[in-house]
């Protein structure tokens, strides 16, 4: 926007006339350059058609009908905007820009109402999902004077460091002894203070007057009596204040956004300190628009550096070039507008969510609220008051283009298209058939364990299924609007971590405070988490659900009988000791093949079952009443014998024992595994270890070029098949690992490798996209998944599931390093790609691996295990060089 070129458009509009308004050419031509060619382009038809004289007036309406239809035509299910109950111009022609205008009052098919007074509740109440209104109810809290300085009081109270931006404000009569008292002791320390009485719901300057001494404030009805800023921060001699504006879109979750511009209101008489002699000169002391445009010394020039209403670019500017840290002085006036929302909030609210009881959708509320700021001698932001329906007068070219600036932004942010109709009505009818629909509720005591479980499954999948949604359509929204935000800037929710930490709990103290008394704090306070941006990000959405998935596996598993234990099969009750380590009985689910004896490979996760917790004596006794499984009941007229107690103290400390032996055995293994894994490196084919670790070093150190290369390689390049392929050299490497150290073949069963594959799988998501993650810097993606996960990972279990990322992400540099030496080379010998079946090797002291079975996996002429593919088999196609062909 062009501070010169703004008079000139001005003038231009407001001086037009004859057979074009000003308004169509303000419309086709547009202030501060938002021009709308088919609008300019229509109106230089009319006037040709009616001034070149050819024809009579029937062909020139003729051919203003055709046009009209034509553009009817081309706009069949327009945006309407109902305008009806506003005065300003200035919002009338910003409404063009992006719909159709309409008077009707009773017009309910419009997607926008604008109104310059408040709305009612139940209009908002009536709104449909896609429909717009620019108030939200409950905001009465901050913009009446006295609300303001009611709510103000108790926030000061809580956090006196965090709202000390108030002056200290009395509400009259309910505060007048107060203020007495202060009176004195003022006077008994011989200072003198100048108090300001404002009507308690006043605007424009109305009904203000100024005091020299508290004692002469007559105790009336619905006033607001403050300390007057008696040293403010002056422009050439004059007292001025700031009127910020800000957009509010949402209350739930809650979105503040910030005008970079704005009007400085200076007073029209040189200001001076308070005395009895000049406390009756309004023109001196308020800075009221309303007020001072009757001075006759106020100054309509159009220089924006010399009359009586400036911009707020100006005064930055002004600041700069006294070496004033403006950006602080910024950032502290947005500190002041996000905490006085924070005031509101909790009454807004709870307003908005009586008003839209059950309904879906976007905020159906917006609002612009303009806030009246003054800067004392030190540069230290006060906060004045609040108005909820600033003036949109356009008295001079510099409000004209501010506001329209303000109004335009305002309208592209809220984003209204013609599908959002279809949609909300669509999404309201979806939630009212599934409302109607929802299957009655089983009690229960009827329910079985497994039905229990597979509910809580089902449950928590459908709450993350709403969780992902809504964190989708956040991020959506969030892209939209900083690719549209214009003039605005985002200020809550903020982005700095500490201010987010600062307002979550200024926000729980509000509601703590605001709405004890109405005992509303206790159901609204557990919502203030929800007012912010969600925590969870998608990917890890996506794996608690695939969580949940491999639960309902499980749990519909277990339900078709047990699984079969190789470590520890079922105890019949009264067996001996020795016992436990005999073959289970006939008929069990126990393979024949399984060991008699516990096996090392026992996860975690595998415990005895009930009956061998619990003896025959100690088992219910028959009745009528229905004990629930699991529980343990004893009989209420036969004591348990001595000997059915001593059997159950045995059986326990028996099952205590061989669990505690069963997690020792398994710590160590994963100990030999970790150990296992750190001494495993990637090989380089037809290198030496440590030119693969040069090679490392040098693609690290050069991050900077390597890496645009290694992400198209990665995630463009290779398809689905080959990345899982790479990811699969370390897999079928581990796996021999875990053969070895865990000394069982069938490493399905072992908790170490589920915990691996979970973490192999997350690296393949989203085509790769995971384990690329690992090389940013806020890598480490794949550890939110074991956040929400019902099995608890150890430290020890994570060590392993790191290392094993690093051998990927070495491996994937390593695969990426010799397909660019392959293609630069291309004649590369197929001793060097059968060199990759010692891509990984370990690292042990000069000490080979030794395989369980005849031949070492790990050799490089020998046979490979069953089941593992050699390296060279699965990386041969990855290279474009290798053995003679290219990719």
């Amino acid at each position: 926007m062009a501070a010169e070129s703004s008079p000139s458009l001005y003038s231009e509009a407001r001086e037009t006339s004859g057979v074009v308004s000003s308004t169509n050419l303000l419309q086709g031509g547009g202030p501060i350059g938002m021009a709308n060619p088919a609008r300019s382009s229509f109106a230089l038809k009319t006037s040709i058609s009616l001034d070149s004289g050819f024809g009579n007036d029937e062909e020139v309406k003729m051919q203003l009908a055709a046009q009209q239809r034509k553009k009817a035509k081309k706009k069949k299910n327009p945006i309407l905007i109902n305008v009806s109950a506003t005065r300003y111009q200035v919002v009338r022609e910003v409404g063009e820009q992006y719909g159709t205008l309409t008077s009707k009052e009773d017009d309910l098919n419009c997607y926008l109402f604008w109104s310059d007074a408040v709305i009612q509740s139940e209009k908002v109440a009536d709104l449909k999902p896609y429909q717009r209104v620019n108030h939200f109810p409950g905001m009465g809290e901050i913009c009446r004077k006295d609300c303001l300085a009611r709510n103000m009081m108790k926030m000061v109270k809580a956090h006196p460091d965090s709202y000390s931006f108030v002056p200290k404000t009395w509400i009259l009569p309910g505060d007048y002894t107060a203020l007495q008292n202060y009176a004195l002791e003022l006077k008994k320390k011989r200072k003198h203070k100048t108090f300001i009485v404002k009507p308690a719901n006043g605007a424009m300057g109305h009904g203000i007057c100024l005091y020299r001494s508290a004692e002469k404030i007559p105790q009336l009805e619905h006033m607001v009596v403050q300390e007057y800023i008696d040293k403010p921060y002056l422009i050439d001699g004059y007292k001025f204040d700031l009127r910020v504006y800000i957009l509010m879109t949402s209350c739930d979750p809650l979105r503040i956004f910030l005008f970079n511009d704005g009007l400085v209101r200076m007073s029209t008489e040189p200001y001076s300190p308070p005395t009895e002699g000049n406390i009756d000169q309004l023109y001196m002391h308020l800075t009221n628009y309303s007020i001072n445009k009757k001075n006759d010394n106020f100054d309509r020039t159009e220089d924006i550096s010399a009359g009586s209403k400036r911009s707020l670019q100006y005064l930055k500017d002004m600041l700069r070039k006294e070496d004033v840290d403006v950006n602080t002085l910024w950032k502290n006036i947005a500190d002041i507008l996000v905490k006085t929302i924070l005031v509101a909030e909790p009454h807004v609210l709870h307003n908005y969510r009586m008003c839209r009881s059950g309904q879906i959708g976007d905020s159906v509320c917006f609002e612009i609220l303009g806030f009246d700021i003054m800067l004392d001698r030190k540069l230290r932001p006060w906060l004045i008051e609040i108005n909820r329906a600033p003036s949109y007068n356009t008295d001079t070219a510099l409000d004209y283009n501010i506001k329209y600036a303000l109004l335009n932004d305002t309208f592209r942010l809220l984003n209204m298209k013609l599908s959002d109709k279809r949609k909300g009505m669509a999404a309201q009818k979806a939630e009212t058939q599934k409302r109607l629909m929802r299957p009655s509720r089983r009690s229960e005591t009827d329910m079985t364990d497994f039905d229990r479980r597979k509910a809580n499954i089902e449950k928590r999948k459908e709450e993350l299924r709403a969780k992902l949604a809504q964190v989708r359509k956040e991020n959506a929204k969030e892209d939209y609007e900083n690719r549209n935000i214009g003039h605005f800037q985002r200020i809550f929710p903020p982005v700095d971590k500490a201010k987010k930490e600062l307002y979550e709990r200024l926000l729980s103290d509000a509601f703590q405070l605001l709405l004890s008394g109405s005992g509303k704090a206790s159901s609204w306070k557990k919502d203030v988490a929800g007012l912010f941006p969600s925590k969870l990000q998608e990917n890890t959405i996506l794996d608690m659900l695939e969580q949940c998935d491999l639960e309902a596996e499980d749990n519909g598993k277990a339900s078709r009988g047990p699984k079969p234990l190789s470590s520890m099969p079922t105890i019949a009750n009264d067996r001996p000791e020795e016992d436990f380590a005999s073959t289970p009985k006939e008929g069990s689910d126990v393979d024949a093949e399984e060991p008699t004896r516990p096996s090392h490979t026992a996860s975690s996760a595998i415990r005895p079952s009930r009956s061998a917790q619990r003896p025959r004596s100690a088992r219910p006794m028959s009745s009528t009443r229905r004990v629930p499984t699991g529980q343990k009941s004893r009989s209420l007229t036969r004591p348990t014998s001595s000997k059915g107690m001593q059997r159950s103290s045995s059986h326990q400390t028996l099952t205590e024992s061989f669990s505690t032996e069963l997690r020792a055995r398994q710590e160590e293994s994963t100990c030999k595994t970790l150990d296992a894994l750190n001494e495993m490196k990637i090989k380089f084919p037809g290198k030496t270890d440590e030119e693969a670790k040069d090679i490392l070093d040098q693609i690290m150190e050069h991050w900077k070029y390597h890496k645009p290369r290694i992400a198209s390689y990665w995630l463009v390049k290779l398809d689905s098949i080959k990345r899982r392929k790479v990811i699969d050299i370390v897999r079928t490497n581990v796996k021999a690992v875990l053969q070895r150290t865990w000394k069982c073949s069938d490493v399905e069963s072992i908790r170490i490798y589920r915990i691996v594959s979970k973490v192999f799988n997350r690296l393949l998501w989203s085509h790769g996209q995971g384990l690329w993650n690992c090389f940013s810097s806020a890598g480490d993606s794949w550890e939110t998944m074991f956040s929400k996960s019902s099995d608890n990972v150890t430290p020890l279990e994570m060590s392993c599931c790191r290392r094993v990322v690093q051998l990927c992400r070495d491996c994937l540099l390593i695969v990426y390093q010799f397909a660019a030496e392959s293609r630069s080379n291309p004649t590369v010998s197929r001793s060097a790609a059968a060199g990759l079946e010692r891509t990984m090797t370990p690292h042990s002291r000069g000490t080979p691996i030794r395989s369980l079975g005849p031949t070492n996996p790990w050799s490089r002429s020998g046979s490979t295990m069953d089941g593992i593919v050699p390296v060279s088999q699965k990386m041969s196609r990855l290279y474009p060089g290798a053995g003679g062909e290219r990719a």
